[in-house]
């Protein structure tokens, strides 16, 4: 599969399987998606965030190697909607390594805190702060503080997710 050619011919549901189905669990086709997601082309950026985010789910020890640049790129001014969300729904799947926690605990605080940023990339990154503070029990009372004052101005799935997140938290303490 020429992935350039397969990102830039649709953006479907359906193109991003194949794509999930052709990286499978292959360390140098997931590699070869990384590269075309860091690129930084306007269009096939976000349009390999999508089956990236998905790849890693399947297979999350496939991101190990990336994770380092993954978040180096997230802190890029200017994102895309489609990119932001997709790197941190990645992020919930995995055991974030020790020397990154910071790192993407700061990542999720600046873009969960955001009542800019779109709902969808608030809801990833809660669960990836209440991931982070199952990894860290001591950040459990000050997430779960940040997700109450949120949640009456979140979206019905915003209240959902983070409800669940409080039950979590509180069981931490």
């Amino acid at each position: 599969m020429n992935l350039v050619q397969a990102l830039r011919k649709t953006y479907s549901i359906a193109q991003c399987q194949r794509i999930v189905a052709w990286v499978g669990s292959d360390p140098a086709r997931f590699k070869t998606l990384v590269e075309v997601y860091l690129a930084g082309d306007n269009r096939l950026t976000p349009r390999a965030a999508w089956p990236l985010s998905y790849c890693v789910e399947a297979n999350p020890h496939l991101v190990r190697t990336h994770l380092a640049v993954l978040l180096r790129h997230l802190r890029k001014p200017g994102l895309p909607d489609a990119v932001k969300r997709n790197t941190m729904r990645l992020l919930q799947f995995i055991s974030i390594p020790r020397q990154y926690q910071g790192t993407a605990t700061d990542l999720a605080l600046t873009l969960f805190t955001n009542r800019q940023e779109a709902i969808a990339i608030r809801v990833f990154a809660m669960t990836v702060l209440t991931n982070l503070a199952v990894q860290n029990p001591e950040l459990a009372n000050e997430i779960r503080l940040l997700i109450e004052e949120e949640m009456p101005f979140g979206s019905p799935a915003f209240r959902s997710r983070g409800a669940k997140a409080i039950r979590q938290l509180r069981m931490l303490n």
